[in-house]
């Protein structure tokens, strides 16, 4: 057997898809004529190249006589030849990426920011994605080829067996050959963007009118002019009404509310109108008295009462259609729940179901629910998993924080403004501080807020919040300091790497845990205490509570996706029924021995689950991520700053995750340290819980 033959059989093993039985004998010319022209010692590169480029070459591409010129122009043997073509490819796509981001967020910004009235064209120009038809270019113009004949795909395994052992060189040679891991044709990528820019248009515009939520006797139960965007708002303000003595009402609506759109038997009136008035436990509409009506918006003479038409569910199926079209351009990683575990989170995917069931079953759990009833008063209810009262924010009412940072933060601007002081209070250096905030741009979100990175140095990351037209309020402020944490790992990430083909962390998980360090900082922020000892235990307490209420969502998201799979002509009424079902299995499973209640559908209500595919694993995996780095900060000497180590840590680059971790904190990945925080926390607290109940 030829060594190209081996090494195509070892290929179609991992990584790489087999090629046509002609293009087989060509790489073995390839490789006998690369021996030849640059000796033994490159046979095995040669060999390996050859078979990568040959799986992924197409008749349009040309004949086999084609290929062969080609590898015989395009491979570089080691040395200067080799280095200056890594570092043609390391320039070249940094400017490609970069660009093609500034030029997404630029079509998208009309859609995404609060910018005035939506116009028709928006939704056109954010679903366009310059960048869908790069890849097809790259093949096409034998860029991707050339980039193929000489650097290794490589498959999970071997980053994860070997990477430990790698250089610099290595991880970045690897990172630029994945990115031909897949041949998936522009047509298919531009379907996959249109369906998300529906998506994110149906969730950035969803909105319910609080105020007008009535109760059996008429009451209202939300002050005028109140709009909650879900899935967030209405899940931030059910955890503001734990500081008021009256706000069980108020959180018993909200969760009926949620529970309505989960189901898809919420009228369809009701959202984003001001001017309709709605029980949501009869569900009655009707047109909401003028005096009632906020400023601006049209009195209704009637109201139909017809509940949405799955529109969330249709907006579901047409991301898993648009996604599983690209299936058979992946031969190693043939679905979307691969593509996310193997090649994006580069954990497998039972190795983190197994850290989500770790933190679900959780003796500690049950101890902390315990605690929650005793402070309440009362037994817990569904929505007790968004329970806030550990955090020291709980302290203080939602009217004093609202007062603090709307007098602070009147703009997206002045918030824009005070960032070199938000940084220098989270643990930067002056000269640092002023440094980041040269390079993060603020803009006023449309929905509840993100942050999109920069791809190019010289461009500026972007944080996006949510700026009411009183001022920033507290919800708004917290958003945009957990916004901040991934700004300032996106502008480290891509300037303090040795390599731009290295920029960024390992998954988004890793962005995630930044961003929750400097959530958890946002008090600071804004000039109040920073924890005692009794409030690091809280929250402690509070980030296993956390990771256990998201911990069933990402599993509600991973059973969905599965659904979808095995029922691939599923209607929307269908995907429904069935994600009813997966939300109630979990919740049967996993809360009601904890909470009571029984087949609650309420973890499917994120938002995430409909215009991010298959991205809500990665927030509880964010949160053992965060503890751990946590835990690592606070072993720091005194000498020690959170600037310089999330500096530290964030410039280690796009490795597997486990050598991320154990560089920034000398463990891999792992559940244990946010259970065992919690433990130590529970076994230090008195019997009730520590003082204050809400």
């Amino acid at each position: 057997m030829s060594i190209a033959a081996a090494t195509l059989i070892a290929l179609a093993m991992t990584a790489t898809p087999k090629p046509p039985p002609a293009l087989a004998r060509a790489v073995d010319r390839c490789t006998a004529a690369l021996v030849a022209k640059h000796g033994d010692a490159e046979r095995d590169r040669a060999a390996r190249g050859a078979a990568q480029a040959a799986a992924f070459w197409r008749p349009s591409d040309g004949d086999a006589k084609a290929f062969e010129a080609l590898c015989v122009e395009q491979f570089r043997p080691r040395g200067s030849d080799l280095d200056q073509t890594f570092k043609r490819f390391e320039a070249s796509f940094e400017a490609l990426d970069g660009n093609g981001l500034e030029i997404a967020r630029t079509l998208s910004s009309f859609a995404q920011l609060d910018v005035g009235p939506m116009q028709p064209v928006d939704g056109l120009l954010a679903a366009y994605d310059p960048s869908a038809h790069v890849v097809d270019d790259l093949f096409d113009g034998k860029i991707a080829f050339a980039a193929l004949l000489n650097f290794p795909l490589t498959t999970l395994d071997e980053r994860l067996r070997q990477g430990e052992a790698w250089s610099r060189r290595e991880w970045a040679e690897a990172r630029l050959a994945n990115r031909f891991a897949r041949r998936v044709p522009a047509a298919v990528n531009r379907e996959i963007a249109k369906a998300g820019a529906d998506a994110d248009l149906y969730i950035a515009d969803y909105n319910v009118y609080v105020h007008h939520l009535v109760d059996d006797q008429g009451a209202r139960l939300f002050p005028k002019g109140k709009r909650l965007l879900s899935h967030w708002n209405l899940r931030d303000e059910l955890k503001a009404q734990y500081a008021d003595p009256q706000g069980l009402a108020r959180q018993r609506a909200i969760a009926k509310v949620m529970e309505r759109i989960v189901t898809q038997t919420i009228p369809a009136a009701v959202v984003n109108d001001p001017a309709v008035d709605w029980n949501p436990w009869t569900n009655a509409v009707r047109p909401a008295p003028a005096d009632a009506i906020e400023a601006g918006a049209k009195p209704r003479a009637k109201v139909d009462g017809a509940r949405e038409a799955d529109v969330r569910y249709a907006r579901i199926l047409a991301n898993f259609r648009a996604q599983r079209a690209a299936d058979p351009y992946s031969p190693s990683v043939p679905t979307l729940i691969a593509r996310k575990f193997e090649l994006e989170r580069e954990l497998p995917e039972a190795r983190v179901v197994a850290m989500l069931e770790e933190v679900l079953g959780a003796p500690e759990i049950k101890r902390i629910a315990a605690l929650i009833e005793a402070r309440l008063g009362r037994k817990l209810e569904p929505f007790d998993i968004w329970y806030p009262g550990f955090k020291p924010r709980a302290r203080q009412s939602e009217a004093e924080l609202d007062a603090m940072t709307r007098k602070r933060y009147p703009t997206p601007a002045a918030f824009a403004k005070d960032l070199p002081n938000v940084l220098q209070r989270l643990g930067f250096a002056p000269e640092k501080a002023a440094w980041l905030a040269e390079r993060i741009a603020v803009d006023p979100a449309r929905g509840s807020g993100h942050a999109m990175g920069a791809a190019r140095r010289g461009d500026q990351a972007h944080l996006r919040t949510r700026v009411g037209p009183d001022g920033m309020d507290y919800k708004g402020f917290n958003i945009a300091v957990h916004e901040l944490g991934h700004n300032v790992e996106q502008t480290f990430s891509l300037y303090g790497v040795d390599s731009t083909l290295l920029q960024g962390v390992p998954n988004t998980a890793f962005t995630e845990a930044i961003a929750f360090v400097f959530q958890a900082r946002d008090l600071e922020v804004l000039g109040l205490p920073g924890p005692g000892a009794e409030e690091q235990r809280l929250r402690a307490v509070s980030d296993l509570w956390d990771a256990y209420e998201i911990s069933g969502v990402a599993l509600v998201d991973l059973g969905i996706w599965k659904w979808m799979y095995a029922h691939p002509q599923a209607t929307p009424a269908q995907l429904r029924e069935a994600t009813l079902g997966i939300a109630r299995d979990v919740w049967n499973r996993w809360y009601a021995p904890v909470l009571g209640a029984r087949d609650v559908p309420l973890l499917a209500i994120y938002s995430h689950i409909v215009s991010n595919v298959l991205y809500v694993p990665d927030y509880p995996v964010g949160r053992l991520i965060s503890a751990q780095i946590e835990d690592h900060l606070a072993a720091l000497p005194k000498n020690a700053t959170l600037g310089s180590e999330i500096e530290r840590m964030t410039t280690v680059g796009a490795v597997s995750p486990d050598l991320w971790m154990k560089k920034a904190t000398g463990a891999p990945v792992s559940a244990t340290p946010l259970v065992r925080a919690a433990a130590r926390a529970l076994d230090a607290m008195p019997a009730q819980g520590a003082t204050g109940s809400r």
